[in-house]
C-alpha cells in the first residue's frame, strides 16, 4: 500500500464562534497577568521609595544636629531638634504603612500571579490535545477516502478507536477551560478590593498623621513676623557678606 501524508482534517472539528470565545477569554486573562505582574513590580518601588524617602529625612535632620552651629545657638539647636522628632515619627509611620501595603497588597498580588503558571500550562496542554485531536481526524478522513478493501476498512476502525479518547480528551479540556476562564477572570473583583480597600486606608491614615506631624512642627518653627520672602531677603544678605570675604573672593 502506498503511504500517504497526514496533514489537516477537511472536518471543522472545533466551530469558528467556539474558537473566538476561546481566544477572547484567555486573552483577557494573558492581559490580566500582565497587568498584575506590572502593579505587583509598581507597588514594590513604590513602598522602596517610600521607605528610602523617611529614611534619608532621618538622616538628614541626624546630620544636622551634628553641625557645629547646634553647638553654638541654642535655638538653632531647638529647631533642628524639633526637626529630627519629626522626621523619626515620619519614619516609624512610613514602616508601619509600608508593612500595612506588603503584607494587604503586595503579597496577596503575588499569590495571584502565582496561579497562572498552571493556567497557561493547562491552555497549552488543550492545545496538545487539539493538535493529536486534528492529526487523528485527517487520519480517519484519508481512510475513509480510500477503496473500501479489507485492510482499509481494519486500518479505518483502528483509526476511528485510536480517535474516540482523542477527541474526548480535547473536549473536556476545552469545555473546562471555557467554562473556568471567564469565572477565573471575574473572582479578581472579589480578590482585589480588600487589598485595595485596605491601600487606600493605610494611605489615609499616613497622610493624616502626617498632617499632625508637620502641623506640630510648623509651630514650633514660625517665627512671627517673618516672610518666607523677608526670610530669603535675610539670606541673600548673610550670603552677600560672606562673599565679600577676601578668603572667597574671585581671584
Amino acid at each position: 500500500m502506498i503511504p500517504f501524508k497526514i496533514g489537516q482534517p477537511k472536518k471543522q472539528i472545533v466551530p469558528k464562534t467556539v474558537e473566538r470565545d476561546f481566544e477572547r477569554e484567555y486573552g483577557k486573562l494573558q492581559q490580566l497577568e500582565e497587568q498584575t505582574k506590572r502593579l505587583q513590580k509598581d507597588m514594590k518601588k513604590s513602598a522602596d521609595a517610600d521607605l528610602a524617602m523617611s529614611k534619608s529625612a532621618v538622616k538628614i535632620s541626624l546630620d544636622l544636629l551634628s553641625n557645629p552651629l547646634c553647638e553654638q545657638d541654642q535655638d538653632f539647636l531647638n529647631m533642628v531638634t524639633a526637626l529630627d522628632t519629626a522626621m523619626k515619627r515620619m519614619d516609624a509611620f512610613n514602616q508601619e504603612k509600608v508593612n500595612q501595603i506588603q503584607k494587604t497588597v503586595i503579597e496577596p498580588l503575588k499569590k495571584f500571579g502565582s496561579v497562572f503558571p498552571s493556567l497557561n500550562m493547562a491552555v497549552k496542554r488543550r492545545e496538545q490535545a487539539l493538535q493529536d485531536y486534528r492529526r487523528l481526524q485527517a487520519k480517519v478522513e484519508k481512510y475513509e477516502e480510500k477503496e473500501k478493501t479489507g485492510p482499509v476498512l481494519a486500518k479505518l476502525h483502528q483509526a476511528r478507536e485510536e480517535l474516540r479518547p482523542v477527541r474526548d480528551d480535547f473536549e473536556a479540556k476545552n469545555k473546562q477551560l471555557l467554562d473556568e476562564m471567564p469565572r477565573f477572570y471575574s473572582s479578581r473583583l472579589d480578590y482585589f478590593q480588600p487589598s485595595f480597600e485596605s491601600l487606600i486606608r493605610a494611605q489615609v491614615v499616613y497622610y493624616s498623621e502626617m498632617h499632625k506631624i508637620f502641623g506640630d512642627l510648623t509651630q514650633q518653627l514660625d517665627q512671627p513676623g517673618h516672610s518666607d520672602e523677608q526670610r530669603e531677603r535675610e539670606n541673600e544678605a548673610k550670603l552677600s557678606e560672606l562673599r565679600a570675604l577676601s578668603i572667597v573672593a574671585d581671584d
